[in-house]
């Protein structure tokens, strides 16, 4: 009876001041739709950025020769240090903490030919290995280089989805032949389409990729342009290119704490200062949501506090009938929970649609594809809830702690 009481004068509060009660559910509604929507929008931009950056790679290092900085040994500084095929394989060997390891010949200016369509693109030489580490995926139906192909120095290989465009078009490419400077290779593999936001000598989706036996063979180079390296995923990086300068300072007789030795990309840098950024973002922008639905909050806190002025004769009566102060009480606590979960669950209801909808506006490739994510509506619900508890109780014990003489008298 209570209960339908309280709603019955919840409603007739709202006819009277319809406007007053639109703006204000409209800022608990604004509030949760903010925090809901900044929490999927955020969720997907940072999903995106990181799916990009793992298009170069994942806990690996890129591996670059340099010139030494200080004296060794009686050994001058300024010394070139040059990178063989042969450094590649002692590291593999003698490194405790690297899973994997690839060295990378580079060739600009390759003639690609297939019938009449010839393009100049970049042709890399590398091991197995490189594809899982630089995240080169083949596409369905093809490979990537495997042993036997490094072991046979066979003419194979494995291109970008953009140059298999441009060389096939819509035509299957695997096993197909193409025309390296004048010579014929094989096609075995096409990369699955990827982000990649990063590169050290442009997109992985337009470039060709040999046996590195084949390469040597074919252009005679004896030093690589780079190597490279994926710690342990349960080491750091760090470890690992301390031991390659070990490694490497032995045999190049060069410090191990040169730094300009050696020339190195750690991407796990990278993502470190990605993760930590985003990490603020999404902090930030919750504080957003949050302080709005603050705001909404205290626009609950004053409406309800106009209505306890309107209605104290309306309290001074029901305390003078017998009325209990947990009664008055529970009424103004509860018409302030009805208005914050009315704009809650409105605010959220629309931020879902928002979010079910996006999709559809081909856009997801900016700024990714926003998710609701469940423990965020939970948050945004206990929000709601504590927003309206806190905004209720005030006015709430002002009414129940009138007298009723003085609630009579006040009218």
């Amino acid at each position: 009876m209570v209960s339908f009481l309280s709603f019955k004068q919840f409603f007739n509060d709202m006819r009277r001041q319809k406007m007053r009660m639109l703006l204000t559910t409209f800022g608990i509604f604004w509030g949760t739709c903010a925090i809901v929507l900044l929490f999927a929008f955020g969720k997907g931009l940072t999903e995106a950025q990181m799916k990009s950056q793992k298009g170069l790679g994942e806990n690996i290092a890129i591996v670059w020769p340099g010139m030494t900085s200080r004296e060794f040994r009686g050994l001058p500084k300024g010394r070139r240090i040059r990178f063989t095929e042969d450094d590649v394989a002692l590291i593999k060997a003698k490194a405790v903490t690297v899973e994997r390891i690839s060295p990378e010949y580079s060739r600009w200016s390759v003639t690609f030919k297939r019938g009449r369509k010839t393009f100049s693109k970049q042709m890399i030489g590398v091991w197995p290995e490189f594809g899982a580490m630089r995240n080169v995926i083949p596409d369905v139906g093809s490979r990537f280089i495997n042993d036997l192909d490094m072991a046979e120095r066979r003419r194979v290989i494995f291109i970008g989805n953009l140059l298999k465009n441009d060389l096939f078009g819509e035509e299957e490419a695997v096993g197909e032949t193409i025309l390296i400077d004048g010579v014929p290779f094989t096609v075995i593999g096409v990369l699955k389409p990827k982000k990649q936001d990063s590169s050290y000598s442009g997109r992985d989706n337009r470039k060709g990729f040999i046996p590195s036996t084949t390469f040597k063979a074919m252009y005679s180079n004896r030093h690589l342009n780079d190597f490279v390296v994926q710690c342990k995923p349960e080491l750091t990086m760090t470890m690992t290119k301390n031991e390659i300068y070990e490694i490497l300072g032995r045999k190049y007789k060069f410090d191990p704490g040169d730094d300009e030795a050696l020339s190195v990309w750690d991407v796990t840098e990278g993502f470190a200062f990605l993760k930590t950024f985003f990490l603020a973002f999404q902090a930030f922008l919750v504080g957003i949501g949050i302080a709005t639905l603050i705001t909404g909050g205290i626009g609950v806190s004053n409406i309800m506090n106009v209505v306890l002025e309107e209605r104290t004769k309306e309290i001074g009566i029901k305390m003078a009938l017998g009325a209990r102060k947990s009664t008055i009480l529970g009424q103004f606590v509860f018409e302030t929970l009805l208005i914050t979960f009315t704009g809650g669950l409105a605010g959220f209801a629309f931020a879902y649609l928002v979010v079910t909808v996006f999709p559809y506006l081909n856009i997801e490739e900016y700024i990714g594809v926003p998710t609701v994510d469940i423990n965020i509506g939970l948050l945004a619900a206990l929000l709601v809830g504590v927003v309206g508890f806190v905004a209720g109780v005030f006015p709430a014990r002002r009414a129940a702690n009138l007298q009723p003489v003085q609630a009579l008298k006040l009218y």
